[in-house]
């Protein structure tokens, strides 16, 4: 990337990190390829008192990322947005790239106060109770102030524009993958997990969220054709004890393996015949496009970008809130093996032809160079 003044442009991404997860992944990767190109790059973390800084963000300290992890107590909002403003003043980044609802109202706001180029990601929408709701109707509001706006799938950048953020700011780029190397076997990958040997194995990966619907996997469980299916579930969060309270009142609990958080969690995806996505909404998620890479079959609901990035030629795609449609298409998956194996195959070929890493961040090289060759504003590093 070439811009006078600007050839080797500071970008620097804020968010506030679950321990993992899908935005956290792609920050992750942002940083990494960003930073294999020579250009500096730095990680502002906001975190709870008493977190650590999530492993996989810890690992980009010796991959050239610098990181500027801030601690603040629960809800002192006007301390985290002063903390951001100082890390900026202290690293003088060109662009401020932030992930999330809560990194874009305090970091964008302390970065709009500098006079720094903004711009923002959009990773999904969530939905849920009505706390959640308005902080995407504010994450929104933000977001019409943005130098751009990145929305990783189709729906996400219509829902954008139709909430009245200019179409011009709204960059569609979806979700990619890095090569993914070092995974486990599917003897080793089942031993790790503790699950037997033999038999088919439904796997499940993510946080244990209403958008993901982890209830209607959950509920699919006594409609599967072959009462010997065990279902593994990753993943930790608010939903959880929901969701194996549920498993005990069908009387399913003793075919499931609750597995909790696991890091890196992609290697052992060869332990199943199939992995679920049982989600209501989604933007492109990260665990699609891993599934896909590793050659792991995948039912999944017909959500967000979700067949925007795997069409029912490549995988299985049915409908949210539909338990009986999940367990169908499962038991196509583990008993018409031909079919399950050119799906398959197709599903591997697309996500590395479509999805991979080096166009991706060619894309975002590309955004970060048309704003800073069209800036006007000089940061002032001063008092707010």
């Amino acid at each position: 990337m070439s811009v006078p003044g600007h050839s080797r442009p500071r970008i620097l991404h804020a968010l506030a990190p679950a321990p993992v997860g899908g935005l956290e992944s792609v920050v992750t990767m942002l940083a990494r390829e960003w930073s294999a190109r020579g250009h500096p790059v730095a990680l502002a973390l906001a975190l709870d008192a008493g977190a650590t800084v999530p492993e996989q963000f810890a690992e980009l300290n010796g991959a050239g990322v610098e990181l500027f992890p801030r601690w603040t107590s629960a809800r002192r909002y006007l301390a985290e947005r002063a903390a951001y403003r100082e890390t900026f003043a202290k690293w003088r980044p060109d662009i401020v790239h932030t992930h999330g609802y809560r990194a874009d109202l305090l970091a964008g706001s302390a970065a709009q106060s500098l006079g720094l180029t903004r711009v923002t990601t959009f990773h999904g929408f969530t939905g849920g109770d009505w706390k959640n709701r308005l902080y995407e109707r504010l994450q929104i509001r933000s977001a019409r102030s943005c130098d751009a706006v990145i929305a990783v799938s189709r729906p996400v950048r219509e829902r954008l524009v139709h909430s009245r953020v200019a179409p011009e700011r709204v960059h569609l780029i979806p979700n990619a993958l890095s090569r993914f190397e070092g995974g486990l076997d599917r003897s080793a990958a089942r031993q790790e997990l503790g699950l037997p040997e033999q038999g088919a194995v439904i796997g499940w990966v993510g946080r244990f969220s209403y958008e993901k619907a982890p209830d209607v996997l959950v509920r699919a469980i006594p409609l599967l054709s072959d009462a010997s299916w065990q279902v593994s579930f990753i993943g930790d969060g608010a939903e959880r004890r929901t969701a194996r309270r549920l498993a005990d009142e069908l009387g399913v609990s003793n075919r499931i393996r609750w597995h909790g958080q696991i890091s890196a969690a992609a290697r052992c995806y060869a332990a199943f015949d199939c992995l679920v996505l049982s989600s209501r909404t989604e933007g492109t998620p990260i665990v699609l496009l891993e599934a896909m890479a590793r050659g792991v079959p995948v039912v999944a609901t017909r959500v967000g970008g979700v067949p925007d990035a795997m069409s029912e030629d490549e995988g299985w795609l049915v409908p949210s809130e539909n338990p009986q449609a999940l367990a169908n298409a499962i038991g196509q998956v583990i008993t018409q093996r031909a079919m399950t194996a050119g799906r398959t195959n197709r599903a591997k070929v697309r996500v590395n032809r479509d999805h991979s890493a080096g166009p991706w961040i060619e894309r975002h090289a590309a955004l970060y160079q048309t704003l800073l060759s069209k800036r006007k504003l000089i940061p002032t590093y001063g008092a707010d």
